[in-house]
């Protein structure tokens, strides 16, 4: 089993959704979770892991199912030197026990050992690190992922999924 989390933002607090999938090359969700907060914390350069790992700890509390890896919207690590990003704070937090696979839309500056997928038709690569399971595993997962654009269909679903509770 798959799950793929992302937050959104408004007014009125934050909002964390996720998607539980079979199969990384299907494009049927198996449950959809939401979790709201409060306020979200500001964000802090450097630190936005401190802003969205709360939410994702929330939500990831009331999943029912083992997860084989869980894909998130960011990176797991921020420079050559592994410096840990939000993925990486999540796979510490959930003990080691569960593969993060960060899946990010745009280049980290620093950050040179990120995978670059390309999917469908895209000249512009999807930007991939990993925790708990070797990086090109974690790119060949993404790169296998449902949909013929970009962005797989249930990364999109989430980010959909996400910003419409938020409203």
């Amino acid at each position: 089993m798959y799950l793929c989390i992302d937050i959104h933002y408004s007014a009125k607090g934050a909002v964390a959704a996720a998607v539980v999938f079979e199969d990384i090359d299907a494009g049927a969700v198996i449950k959809e979770y939401i979790g709201k907060t409060g306020p979200a914390r500001a964000y802090t350069p450097g630190n936005f892991y401190k802003r969205e790992l709360p939410a994702i700890l929330a939500l990831l509390r009331t999943v029912e199912y083992d997860l084989d890896a869980i894909l998130i919207d960011g990176y797991v690590w921020l420079s050559a030197d592994l410096r840990p990003g939000l993925g990486a704070h999540l796979y510490k937090a959930l003990d080691e026990k569960t593969a993060v696979i960060g899946v990010a839309k745009s280049a980290f500056k620093g950050t040179p050992m990120a995978t670059e997928v390309f999917r469908g038709r895209s000249t512009r690569p999807l930007y991939v690190t990993a925790a708990g399971m070797e990086q090109e595993q974690a790119a060949a997962l993404v790169r296998n992922m449902h949909g013929p654009h970009r962005l797989p269909t249930l990364l999109k679903h989430v980010d959909r999924l996400a910003r419409d509770y938020a409203g």
